[in-house]
This record gives C-alpha cells, structure tokens and sequence, in this order.
C-alpha cells in the first residue's frame, strides 16, 4: 500500500507540476504573443478542455483495460506533450500542446486514483485520497518555481526534464502488480450514475473549486505583474499557497473519515465566500499576494471531501472506480476551463471586481443550500 501511495503521489506531483509552471510564465507568453486577459484565459482552458474531453475515455479504459494500462497511456502523453510546449513558438502550437497535455491528465489521474482507493483499507478512504492530493499539490507547489526556471533557462531544456520524470515513473508503474477488471462496467453505467443527486451534489463541489481555482490563475498573476512583481515573485507566492495546501490535505482528509465530508466543505464554502470579495482590492503586491495565499487554502480546502464523497457515492449504487473519478474529471475541468476562459474574457470587459463578485455569491448560494444537506455515505464508509 505504502508503494502504490507514493507511485500515485508521484504521478499527480508530476502531473500538476506542468499545469501550473505556466502560472510564473502566463504575463511572459502575453507580452510575446499579444494576449490580453482573454487569451490567456484561452491558453489557460486548453489544459482543463482536454481533460474534459478525455474523461469518458478515461473512464472506460480503467473500468475495461484496466487502470495500470490507463496510468501508461497518460505518462506517454504527458512525456510527448511536455516537450512540445516546451519548444512551442506560436500560440496555436502552445494550445494544442496545452490541449493533449490535458488529455494526457485525465488518463494518469484516473488511473493512478482509481488504482489506489481500490486497494486502500476500509475507512482510510479520505486519508490516501488526502495524501495523494498532498503530492498533487506539492507538484502545483514546484509548478511555479519550474516555470520561473523556465524564464531563465528556456522552456525547452526546462519542461524536457518534466517528460524525462514522466518516462521513468511509466517505467515505475509498469513494474507495479495491479488487478485488471474481472467483468468491466458498460459505459451506460457512467452516464445513470450522472442522474442520481447524491452524486450531482459532491460533483459540483469539485466544479465549483475549479471555477474559483481557474478565474485566480488568470487574473492574480496579471495583476501582480499590474502591481509590478516579476515571474519569479508570482512563483514564489503560488509557492507558499501550494506548500500550506499540501500540508493541510492529509490532515483534512484524516478528518473527513473521522466527522464526515460536510463540515470541512461548509467551511470551505464560508472562507472561499469571504476570501473572494477581498481579492480585487489590494493594491500592494504583498498584500495582494497574502490574500491569494488565503484563497488558495480555502479553494483546496475542497478537493479531499468532495472527492471522498463521490467515492462513496460511486460505491454504494456500485460504480467502478474508474468511472467515479471520470465524474471528477467531468465536474473539474469545466469549471477550471470555464474560469479560465470566461472569467478571463468577462474581467477584460468589465473588470476583475465584477469576476470575483459574482463567485462570491456563488459560494454563500451554495453554502445555504448545502446547510440543508445530509451525508449518509462518509459515515457508512468510515464505519467499515
């Protein structure tokens, strides 16, 4: 068990470490290529869009093939496509490469997670899914500081050392016993579980996370670097947010077994609520980078529940496990792409106070509905 966790953890590490180096390097692509806000919110949806896109196929590739067969296809794109964007020098080869480099995610995600909570022990669910998303966001934690190397050294020989990685863990995970599916699931499978509430409801608490996650990785960089700070002082404060969330996931998600995946998540709800109609304000960099350090823990402060929560879920009406975080996918990328590319575009028509408003109401509307709310699933599968 102790094995496959680190396998897994550094899979994701991996993984998200490319999806947020381009954080530090998002004001440097705008100045070469002309973007405004819209644009880089473009470039910044490619990623979640091709997650979108392959998180049915990932699904079924687990629930059919199996999930050390699913986890070798995501490493191969991910190796392929890191290189591309690191030697990209236009802004549709920088989205394709960002598009199949999304592709390649939800196949190594769901793969490697699947892989682990099938084997986890009875009621230490949220535990692994805890850890595991610990490394996820140790990898969003050494994103930026890869892209504020990559300022310096070149994109190619930095992100090239990124595919290198992903090449040796293939190799790693191919090593590595893994069960293949006795008598897969049929894709309908998938598509009834999306008509069961109990299910809707933890998926829109991934999705919404993405949204808030998604609008703050376009416009706090821009307007740090409005406020005067370079790549690497971006870096440096997605550093520190990264770092506290991947000390706080595990912990949340010893919680989530113990009390249940509600309370954590209303709190995530109040804090992302407040959090957000502060962001437009400050007019320090420091300052400002403080308040995204906060929004980042109360935005992260969802993902460990909410993803337990479909989980159990997924097991009580007897779901694959592949199939239970395809629904991460479908609720994640969405919303990330979503906040991206609209917030990014509706901030350069309006402006960034407008964004960050509306999500605010947004979270206060969910917290009052889920006040409402029971869990019966959390419990059950601590009991067990």
């Amino acid at each position: 068990m102790r094995r496959l966790l680190v396998l897994v953890g550094a899979i994701v590490l991996v993984d998200t470490m490319f999806f947020t180096a381009l954080t530090p390097l998002l004001a440097h692509y705008v100045d070469e290529f002309g973007l405004g806000k819209g644009g880089a919110g473009v470039l910044q949806a490619m990623y979640p869009l091709g997650a979108l896109l392959a998180a049915i196929p990932g699904g079924m590739a687990a629930a059919r093939f199996g999930v050390k067969p699913t986890v070798l296809i995501g490493l191969s794109l991910l190796a392929v496509t890191t290189t591309a964007f690191g030697l990209a020098d236009s802004v549709w080869a920088l989205d394709l490469a960002r598009f199949v480099q999304g592709v390649s995610s939800a196949f190594s995600w769901t793969g490697s997670l699947a892989w682990l909570v099938a084997a986890s022990p009875p009621g230490r669910r949220g535990q692994l899914i805890g850890s595991a998303f610990g490394a996820a966001i140790a990898g969003a934690l050494f994103g930026p500081v890869l892209g504020a190397i990559a300022s310096f050294t070149g994109t190619g020989a930095a992100f090239g050392g990124v595919a290198c990685i992903a090449v040796f863990l293939a190799i790693a995970a191919w090593r590595t016993p893994a069960a293949t599916p006795e008598e897969p699931q049929p894709v309908g499978r998938l598509f009834d579980s999306l008509r069961v509430r109990r299910i809707q409801i933890p998926m829109w608490l991934c999705l919404l996370p993405a949204l808030l996650f998604g609008n703050l990785s376009v416009l706090a960089p821009l307007r740090l670097s409005d406020l005067g700070w370079g790549a690497a002082a971006v870096g440096g404060t997605y550093l520190v947010m990264a770092g506290i969330e991947a000390t706080w996931a595990p912990i949340l998600g010893r919680a989530s077994d113990r009390f249940g995946r509600l309370p954590p998540l209303r709190a995530a709800l109040l804090a992302s609520a407040v959090v957000t109609l502060l962001l437009p304000w400050p007019q320090s960099p420091w300052l400002l980078a403080l308040v995204i350090v906060s929004a980042g823990f109360a935005f992260g402060s969802f993902w460990t529940p909410a993803m337990s929560m479909i989980t159990d879920e997924a097991e009580l009406v007897g779901l694959d496990y592949g199939y239970a975080f395809a629904l991460v996918n479908i609720a994640w990328a969405p919303g990330q792409a979503g906040g991206a590319a609209i917030g990014g575009a509706l901030a350069s028509v309006t402006s960034d106070a407008v964004v960050y408003l509306g999500l605010s109401v947004l979270c206060a509307l969910t917290l009052l509905s889920m006040l409402r709310y029971s869990e019966t699933a959390a419990p059950v599968a601590a009991e067990r």
